[in-house]
């Protein structure tokens, strides 16, 4: 066995030795960080130079295939977390996904993606009937995965996102925190499928591991309403509002890669004025990935 999610993020040529065919059976969650997509974009480049057929075996985007939202990875600061220019929330399969990739990265590889058998792309995990297993330690359920495109956004800065707590990206928290002020104000925007309730937690690890820290549970009420972009930015801007002189920012475009986002962001713009913006790119990107599309909708 060789990891490929450590030094190693590229299969190389010890590693694909005797391979004529590599098969990617992953179950990503519909991020473009979470970095599962970075290591399919990887394997798909090292087939094209050591001329090895890839076989996806493809699963079901738990959130959903039809919604797309957040903006697109700024052009030229593509990484592990942004691999390649996607919104946030790409609404796409990994099998389609190796389509594109391999389109419009230009890579020579005999790509076969094996389809999932039945699901429709307005088909959330809970419609499908399979057993959840946890795609990584953290991510322990839908409701985590609805809300890590919006609520993910802010590990990068000195804010809990419930890692060492029973309830990963479901609570946030801080030692400065006032849970009550932050549920109060985040339940007076009237988001739609959500509530937040103040609850006081001690995380076991990450970040403020072992300190007492206030904060709220997150309870998404109506998947089918629920808006995780939307909802993660407008607790961003309530944070920002509430806590400036606490909350530290200055890493929130790590995982955003959107300069233009950020910057409003620090300039003190509403929800509406950060998201207006990303409207075009949207439209573009929905025409881009339409000949990559593998189900009905």
């Amino acid at each position: 066995m060789f990891s490929l999610y450590g030094k190693r993020r590229k299969p190389d040529a010890e590693t694909l030795r005797g391979i004529d065919t590599l098969v990617y059976d992953v179950q990503d969650i519909g991020c473009r960080y979470y970095t599962y997509i970075s290591t399919l974009g990887n394997v798909l480049e090292a087939a094209a130079e050591h001329k090895i057929k890839v076989v996806v075996l493809d699963r079901p985007n738990p959130i959903g295939g039809v919604a797309v939202d957040g903006p697109l990875a700024d052009p030229g600061r593509e990484s592990f977390v942004a691999y390649h220019a996607l919104p946030i929330r790409h609404g796409m399969t990994v099998g389609e996904l190796a389509k594109l990739f391999i389109a419009e990265r230009k890579l020579a590889v005999d790509l076969d993606v094996v389809k999932c058998d039945g699901w429709r792309r307005g088909d959330l995990f809970d419609r499908t009937n399979l057993t959840w297993v946890n795609p990584s330690p953290n991510m322990r359920g839908l409701t985590a995965a609805l809300l890590y495109p919006g609520i993910g956004l802010l590990e990068t800065t000195n804010i809990s996102v419930g890692r060492g707590t029973e309830r990963p990206f479901e609570w946030i928290g801080a030692p400065w925190l006032d849970g009550p002020k932050l549920a109060a104000t985040l339940n007076a925007t009237g988001l739609p499928g959500v509530r937040f309730v103040p609850v006081n937690l001690t995380p076991t690890a990450s970040v403020h591991a072992k300190k007492a820290c206030g904060g709220v549970n997150i309870i998404v009420d109506d998947w089918a309403k629920f808006d995780p972009l939307k909802t993660g930015l407008t607790v961003a801007v309530a944070l920002r509002d509430l806590f400036p002189e606490q909350w530290e920012t200055k890493n929130y475009d790590r995982l955003l890669v959107h300069r233009a986002t950020y910057d409003a962001f620090k300039a003190g713009k509403s929800v509406a004025d950060l998201m207006r913006p990303w409207a075009a790119d949207l439209r573009s990107f929905r025409e881009r990935r339409k000949p990559f599309l593998l189900y009905p909708e």
